[in-house]
């Protein structure tokens, strides 16, 4: 007999029956832990009041407390950037989502759209301006591509930047944008007579305005804005000078929709353990209802889902962080598990009972906020359709 074979086996662990812990250094298990006891603290106490009155009160002191445990843009280098790898930073997203979308929300467009643009196609003069301020959660950012009437069609859209001398202009509408108008500098895309152009944009500059969008059903603990740019007036270094085209924006979305396949599972995390909580102690007919077959059918299959999600998540941050990670494995992640994340919130609410729609539980919230999860940085359909000209080498978007 082996020594291997002698080896007492590990007791099982409810909360990781995979082991998956195991793939993770010591390093990655204390980012992890920084940022669950942040949210634990800051946000899970108030989180409930904030998506009932539908606000996020303090979210410049958030902004800065996320700053100073490094959650800021913190997959990128330099610049006051925590320079944490890929894994890493999918680890916080997935605490920051168990927490409520809308942090995570907060934390991908500040670091994985308007600082990764900045970062990667920026000049030296607008990084050393905006990153450090931004790693620091003391400037708040935001991403301006999706238009009031172009979503998934991001070429088509109107808003235009002309030149005026050796000034640019920029006018046009940009619509459902994450901390609009709390922002201090917003990246936004625009038309060029050259095509495609990235510009940062200081939100104090005269004609740029961000009203807040009210009346939201999904991600109500979330700043969500519109932005109005009525002829803008930009000097020459305002604009990104190392990308034109969409491959611009579209590789910032690559990056966000990365922290999405990993926050997803948070908000599916968060889920499952308060049915398995509710399964131990709601009693009917005598016994808790954990104890029914059907209840543990859908406890087994809702883990399932999870824990391969969190795989997923993790292949796929150990191949970014190997440079080898395609845009197409990113929408097969941001597919497979914002679907099976609100499958497990539904089945979740269902072992719950009535009690399931309350927010006194984080259930119904989480299922809500994946809605919009769902559709933003690219819908179903348009996943589907990357993943569909991958698998064929037809394309069937136009």
């Amino acid at each position: 007999m082996s020594a291997r074979s002698r080896t007492p086996l590990p007791p099982f662990d409810p909360t990781d029956p995979l082991g998956i812990d195991d793939l993770l250094e010591p390093e990655d298990l204390a980012i992890r832990e920084t940022v669950r006891s942040w949210a634990a603290d800051r946000v899970l106490p108030h989180i409930a009041d904030w998506y009932e009155k539908g606000e996020l009160p303090g979210i410049r002191d958030l902004a800065r407390e996320l700053g100073s445990i490094g959650a800021l843009g913190m997959s990128l280098e330099g610049y006051g950037c925590a320079g944490a790898s890929s894994v890493q930073y999918g680890l916080a997203c997935l605490e920051l989502e168990a927490a409520d979308s809308g942090i995570r929300s907060l934390v991908s467009v500040q670091g994985s759209l308007a600082m990764y643009a900045i970062h990667r196609f920026g000049s030296e003069e607008q990084k050393q301006r905006w990153l450090p301020g931004m790693a620091a959660g003391e400037i708040i950012g935001c991403f301006g591509l999706t238009e009031p009437d172009h979503g998934s069609d991001p070429a088509s859209m109107r808003t235009f930047a002309k030149k005026d001398g050796t000034d640019w202009v920029l006018t046009g509408r940009k619509m459902w944008i994450t901390n609009g108008s709390v922002a201090g500098v917003a990246v936004v895309w625009a038309h060029t007579d050259d095509g495609i152009r990235g510009f940062v944009v200081p939100t104090e500059t005269p004609g740029f305005s961000a009203p807040e969008i009210k009346h939201k059903w999904s991600l109500r603990a979330s700043v969500t804005s519109e932005l109005v740019l009525d002829e803008v007036r930009l000097p020459a270094d305002a604009v990104l000078p190392e990308v034109t085209g969409l491959k611009g924006p579209l590789s910032c979305l690559s990056h966000a929709r990365y922290g999405i396949v990993w926050g997803a599972m948070g908000a599916a995390r968060s889920s499952f353990e308060a049915a398995v909580e509710y399964s131990k102690t709601r009693e009917q007919f005598g016994r808790p209802i954990g104890g029914f077959q059907l209840t543990q059918a859908k406890l087994a299959d809702m883990a399932v889902e999870l824990h391969k999600g969190i795989l997923l998540a993790h292949h796929l941050g150990r191949r970014l962080d190997a440079g080898r990670l395609r845009p197409e494995q990113v929408s097969f992640g941001k597919l497979n598990n914002v679907r099976e994340a609100i499958e497990i919130c539904r089945t979740s609410r269902t072992i719950l009972g009535a009690n399931g729609i309350s927010l006194e539980y984080p259930v119904m919230r989480h299922a809500t906020n994946l809605e919009s999860v769902l559709t933003y940085e690219g819908t179903v359909e348009m996943h589907q359709l990357v993943l569909g000209k991958a698998l064929t080498g037809l394309d069937a978007f136009r």
